[in-house]
């Protein structure tokens, strides 16, 4: 069950395997499925799934090259992860810094 588009972004980044693919589609540009396979203990069938689920959340882009798929990352849905992290960040330093003040 979802809260809303930061529960799905932090869904799809919770697992390894995707995040090593936008790793490595930030990285590298756009790939196929077949090429992210390729060298992987993780099968083709698998990749195209952990792909769909980033392309739910728009993190990664499928663009059709004739019979092929090209999935190319689109970073700008992290931008809302950066900034619920950043909130989150400073919320902690402000209550480290109260603790702190209190200790003296």
């Amino acid at each position: 069950m979802s809260n809303g588009p930061l529960d799905d972004l932090f869904g799809a980044l919770a697992d390894p395997t995707r995040r090593r693919l936008l790793d490595r589609l930030i990285r590298e540009g756009p790939h196929t499925a077949t090429e992210l396979a390729a060298g992987s203990a993780v099968s083709r069938q698998a990749i195209v799934k952990h792909l769909q689920a980033l392309t739910a959340v728009h993190l990664v882009a499928a663009e059709r090259c004739g019979r092929e798929v090209r999935y190319r990352a689109t970073t700008e849905p992290l931008a809302t992860v950066v900034e619920w992290l950043g909130g989150a960040s400073a919320a902690w330093d402000r209550r480290t810094e109260r603790l702190r003040r209190s200790a003296t």
